[in-house]
């Protein structure tokens, strides 16, 4: 068995035991509503959080992880629009689709009084 073949069974391995780590929360939750939801809330979250670490250990959890980076670095150089490029461009819109509405008021009209002529 060679080291890729390795890896790609131990990360399955990895899935499959955050997949029953997840089913064990919701299923926990499910059958013990005898027990205090503060306590089933709790027990839940630990599953979730140990279910996600198991998923973070497998090469698809340190690339998303990497990705995740990433995207807050490339959020970061984001020139976001100010507040008078934002109302401007607000207006822009609006009145186009006051525009759009009245000409498609006025085709709709044009068509109905069109269609009431020929068909009397």
């Amino acid at each position: 068995m060679n080291k890729g073949s390795a890896s790609k069974t131990l990360d399955n391995i990895k899935w499959l035991l955050a997949i029953m780590v997840f089913a064990a929360a919701v299923i926990g939750n499910s059958y013990l509503v005898e027990v205090a939801f503060l306590y089933r809330v709790l027990g839940v979250l630990v599953l979730f959080i140990l279910g996600l670490g198991l998923i973070s250990i497998t090469n698809f959890g340190i690339n998303a992880i990497k990705l995740m980076k990433e995207s807050r670095t490339e959020i970061r150089k984001v020139v976001w629009p100010t507040r008078m490029e934002t109302t401007q461009t607000f207006m822009i819109v609006f009145i186009a689709i006051i525009i759009l509405c009245l000409f498609f008021w006025g085709l709709e009209s044009l068509l109905s009084f069109l269609t009431g002529l020929v068909l009397g």
